[in-house]
C-alpha cells in the first residue's frame, strides 16, 4: 500500500509543481503514474478476490478507494470478473470480462459488417489506445442490465465518488488541466492493463473447449499465460504476470504468486512467454476449433485457399 499509493500521490503532487518548469516533465510524471496505476488496480483486484487482506471488510473498503483512482465500481467489477473465472476458456460462455475472441467458423458465417466490426475491435490501435479510455472513462459509468441492486447502486455511488474527486482536482488543476492530465494517466494505465489481460489469454496454444470438454484445472494452467516479465515490469504489474496460478487459485493475493509458481514443480513445467514472444500475440484473431490455437488473419486466407485446392482437386 505505501510503496504503491505513496508514489501516485506524490506523483500528482510533481505533476502540478511541474506545470510552472515544463509540460514535458509533467506528462513524464504523468506516463509514470500511469503505470503505478497498474500496480494500483492489481491491490483493487486482489481486494475484489478478497485476497489482499485478511480483513473482508478492509478488502472493501480499500477496494472501493482504489476503484476510486482507477475509475472501476469495485462490487460491480467483481460481480463481472468472477464470471471471467468461472468460463475462461469456455467457447459457450464466452463474452463476459473477456477480450471478443471469434472462432475461425464463427467468423467466415458473419456479415460483411461483423466482420469489420470484428477486424476494428481488435485492431491494436483501437484495442489498447481507444478501448482504455472508453473502458474506464465511459462504459464503467453505466451497470451491467442484469446486474444486482447491489452492483448497480456500486456504480452510482463510484461515480458519485469519482465526480466529487474531479471537482476538487479541477479547483486545484484547473479543469482542462485536470482532465489532459488524468486521461494521460488512465490511457498509459489503461493500455498496459489491457494488454496484460490480453497477453494472458491470446497466446497461440491458449486452451478453449466447448462446455462438455471444459476442465477448470487445465483452463487455468493452459488456458492462462505465465508471462516472464523483467523485475521491473513485474513489480509495476504486481505479479499477475504468474496468471496460471492465480486462475488456479484466485485466492492467493499477488505477493504470493511467485512463490506458490516456484514450490511445485508442476508449474516449473508451464511453458513462459517473454516480453518479446508476447509480441506474436497481436497477429493472433480467430480460434480455429480444428487445430485447437488461435491464427491470424493471414493463416485464415491460407487455409482457405488449400481447402479450395483439395476439393478442385
Amino acid at each position: 500500500m505505501v510503496n504503491t499509493l505513496g508514489p501516485y500521490v506524490l506523483l500528482w503532487c510533481l505533476m502540478y509543481l511541474s506545470l510552472s518548469w515544463s509540460w514535458w516533465l509533467t506528462l513524464l510524471f504523468a506516463i509514470l503514474a500511469g503505470m503505478f496505476l497498474v500496480r494500483i488496480f492489481i491491490i483493487f483486484h486482489d481486494c475484489g478476490h478478497g485476497s489482499f487482506f485478511k480483513s473482508r471488510r478492509v478488502n472493501d473498503v480499500v477496494g472501493f478507494i482504489t476503484g476510486v483512482l482507477t475509475l472501476t465500481p469495485y462490487y460491480h467489477w467483481r460481480w463481472e470478473h468472477s464470471i471471467h473465472h468461472a468460463s475462461a476458456g469456455a467457447l459457450d460462455r464466452r463474452g463476459v470480462g473477456d477480450v471478443w475472441t471469434m472462432t475461425v467458423e464463427e467468423y467466415l458465417k458473419s456479415s460483411r459488417w461483423k466482420r469489420f466490426a470484428y477486424r476494428l475491435a481488435r485492431n491494436p490501435f483501437v484495442l489498447f489506445g481507444i478501448a482504455p479510455l472508453y473502458l474506464f472513462v465511459i462504459a464503467q459509468r453505466f451497470p451491467a442490465p442484469n446486474s444486482s441492486p447491489r452492483d448497480r447502486r456500486s456504480v452510482h455511488w463510484m461515480n458519485l465518488a469519482i465526480l466529487s474527486v474531479a471537482i476538487v482536482m479541477s479547483w486545484i488543476f484547473g479543469l482542462t488541466t485536470y482532465l489532459l492530465l488524468h486521461l494521460t494517466v488512465e490511457m498509459v494505465g489503461g493500455a498496459i492493463g489491457i494488454w496484460m489481460f490480453y497477453v494472458q489469454h491470446q497466446f497461440e496454444d491458449v486452451y478453449w473447449e466447448r462446455d462438455e470438454k471444459w476442465d477448470f484445472t487445465r483452463a487455468a494452467l493452459q488456458g492462462s499465460s505465465f508471462y516472464k516479465l523483467p523485475r521491473i515490469l513485474q513489480w509495476f504489474s504486481g505479479n499477475i504476470g504468474f496468471h496460471h496460478i492465480h486462475h488456479l487459485s484466485s485466492r492467493i493475493p499477488n505477493y504470493n504468486l511467485q512463490r506458490c509458481h516456484e514450490a511445485d514443480p508442476m508449474f516449473q513445467q508451464i511453458k513462459p512467454i517473454t516480453l518479446v514472444s508476447s509480441l506474436r500475440s497481436l497477429t493472433f484473431r480467430l480460434w480455429d476449433e480444428q487445430k485447437g490455437k488461435l491464427i491470424g488473419f493471414r493463416q485464415m486466407r491460407k487455409m482457405r485457399k488449400q481447402d479450395k485446392f483439395s476439393h478442385d482437386d
